[in-house]
């Protein structure tokens, strides 16, 4: 008996393999392992498209506008360098929008967290709050700020 594996679907209304694609091109092995087509579509549109970023997999699903992706649930990225979360977070955000905190919604719709590896170990270190604010006052999050905030 094979056992039984976890992934996450994504339900999109429309540009789940675009989506997929993004995503996969972001991270080194990020894949796309099946697409299922919509049985009938003469353009070949794919309805699922299953992919894995970091070991981690999905599901992308082009189901209509029944659902929508909330931020409720967002894909958490933790990243050693600024560069790192310089670059996801420009990549993700174009057709998105910032929120606070280091979050975003992409053009699709998904939202996600990009975290600089430091914040959880700043935050456990923090007995004062300060990391806590000054993390708060940011949209995107800066390494070297959140550093100063944890020296004053």
């Amino acid at each position: 008996m094979t056992a039984p594996s976890v992934s996450t679907c994504l339900w999109f209304e429309s540009g789940a393999e675009q989506a997929a694609t993004l995503y996969c091109s972001l991270f080194p092995d990020g894949r796309i392992t099946t697409r299922m087509p919509v049985v009938g579509d003469p353009n070949g549109g794919a309805f699922l498209v299953e992919f894995s970023l970091m070991g981690q997999c999905y599901t992308a699903m082009n189901g209509g506008p029944h659902y929508k992706l909330s931020p409720a649930a967002s894909i958490s990225v933790l990243v050693d360098t600024q560069a790192e979360v310089d670059h996801l977070w420009t990549t993700l955000l174009q057709g998105g929008s910032e929120s606070r905190c280091g979050w975003l919604v992409d053009r699709f719709g998904l939202s996600w967290q990009i975290i600089p590896r430091t914040l959880p170990r700043l935050l456990k270190q923090d007995t004062s709050g300060k990391v806590m604010r000054a993390m708060m006052g940011m949209v995107k999050l800066d390494i070297a700020a959140l550093e100063a905030a944890a020296q004053a």
